[in-house]
């Protein structure tokens, strides 16, 4: 069954559409939850086929032991995020796993429309590289979606945590891939979809570090007929839009290969889209990075040193030129996401891993401006080898020659929202609410 999510919003908050408005008048975002008393059932019945399970409160607190500070996995823009076990005795049909369960913040940066946005998206999307949404509840003022639970966590956490081993070449490449397949059928849908918040923190990953997306709450049909864009407010995390849509507000597929650009570019530098605690030549990832893409030759200052050189130099030029195309100025010279695919499934197979030794020093504070070579300039001495990947040494010793690697993490980069949009911090959800709990703070 396919539908658009605004379809649906008239039937879900009917106390805020006037009987004369225009069937395609847009819906002015909801403020409260005064007037959704029929939301869940008419929901319900409009996600007829979809298999997502509605859960109570009730049962949702008896699988996270009541939000327990000891699940908590994190927070972002939505809310905070539990672990939880569903028994194969709660719900007949739905098999014992665990899963992800968010919670709505109802002060935080999003609220109903983009949970909302959420449900029907991911109720109707089913794809190997798209989270799965097993059910949702909302009851009373109450909204909360239930995930797959993605043993890996972001790619966020796995590329940019303080005393994280490094991740190898290939998987950072089976990354890039599994994402792309994803924002591809995206874009590709019987209906287009644009997802608008593509990042490194909304990319999940399972045990065997396949990409799945997350997060639809700002995700939009793309356009219709004759439309070569979708005109709407900017929104999206600091780094990772196209600079186009921030500032016009049009909204296109090209936005999403942008950002698909960005986190490439992370794959491939170890550095974070914006980063304050850099020099300020080097703290916007993109300005700093994309003119060194097409030559060869400055390539290796911009290749994340913790790879220690052990990657496919074939491979790291043809990703480089594939992010420089990404990251174009222009957004028509972008490749469409299906091409994207295209050019990253055959580096998957590259097998020219450079082995040699790698000496890195950590810059002085200084370096940037100074244009001379000292002695905390990085110092590469890697010899071309052809090497199997399954006889590979840095496969087989991975986590032992990487215990001890550090990195400095930069702090996270907020949403961009409008000046009107301001946001109001207090006690999640009070202290007479069911889900009233305290945590220490996220991870």
């Amino acid at each position: 069954m396919k539908f658009s999510w605004k379809s649906i919003i008239p039937t879900c908050c009917k106390g805020d559409v006037k009987p004369e408005a225009k069937p395609k008048k847009e819906v002015s975002k909801q403020t409260s939850f005064n007037r959704v008393a029929m939301f869940s059932e008419d929901l319900s019945i409009s996600l007829v086929g979809s298999n997502l399970h509605i859960f109570t409160l009730g049962e949702l607190k008896v699988i996270t032991q009541s939000f327990s500070s000891s699940n908590f996995l994190g927070e972002g823009g939505f809310g905070p995020v539990h672990k939880g076990f569903i028994d194969d005795k709660l719900r007949p049909g739905l098999k014992a796993q665990p899963v992800a369960v968010k919670l709505l913040d109802l002060e935080g940066l999003q609220g109903h429309r983009e949970w909302l946005t959420e449900v029907v998206f991911l109720g109707q999307l089913r794809h190997p590289h798209l989270v799965k949404l097993i059910g949702y509840c909302c009851e009373e003022e109450h909204r909360v979606l239930v995930y797959e639970y993605m043993p890996r966590g972001s790619l966020e956490n796995q590329l940019f945590r303080r005393y994280s081993v490094s991740l190898p070449w290939a998987t950072r490449m089976k990354i890039a891939l599994g994402a792309a397949k994803g924002l591809a059928y995206l874009h590709e849908a019987e209906k287009p979809v644009i997802y608008r918040d593509f990042k490194a923190s909304n990319i999940l990953l399972d045990s065997d570090y396949n990409a799945k997306l997350s997060d639809f709450g700002l995700a939009k049909d793309g356009p219709e007929g004759d439309d070569t864009h979708v005109s709407t407010r900017v929104m999206g995390t600091q780094g990772y839009a196209a600079p186009e849509y921030v500032m016009t507000g049009h909204l296109t597929a090209m936005s999403d290969v942008y950002s698909f650009g960005v986190v490439l570019l992370e794959l491939l530098t170890g550095r974070r889209s914006v980063d304050k605690s850099r020099c300020p030549r080097e703290q916007n990832l993109v300005e700093w990075a994309r003119p060194m893409l097409k030559d060869p030759r400055k390539l290796g200052r911009i290749m994340d040193p913790r790879l220690e050189c052990q990657y496919s130099e074939t491979g790291a030029r043809k990703a480089a030129a594939l992010a420089y195309q990404c990251l174009s100025h222009r957004p028509k010279q972008r490749p469409k996401m299906s091409d994207v695919v295209k050019t990253l499934e055959p580096l998957q197979d590259y097998e020219d891993i450079l082995v040699g030794t790698f000496v890195y020093t950590v810059p002085s504070p200084t370096q940037c401006d100074s244009p001379k070579v000292n002695k905390t300039t990085v110092t590469k001495q890697c010899e071309p080898k052809e090497v199997k990947k399954e006889k590979s040494p840095y496969h087989e010793n991975h986590r032992h020659q990487h215990r001890h690697h550090r990195h400095q993490r930069s702090p996270r980069m907020p949403p961009i929202h409008p000046e009107n949009d301001v946001v109001k911090r207090s006690p999640r959800n009070g202290l007479n609410s069911p889900l009233h709990y305290k945590v220490r703070g996220a991870c």
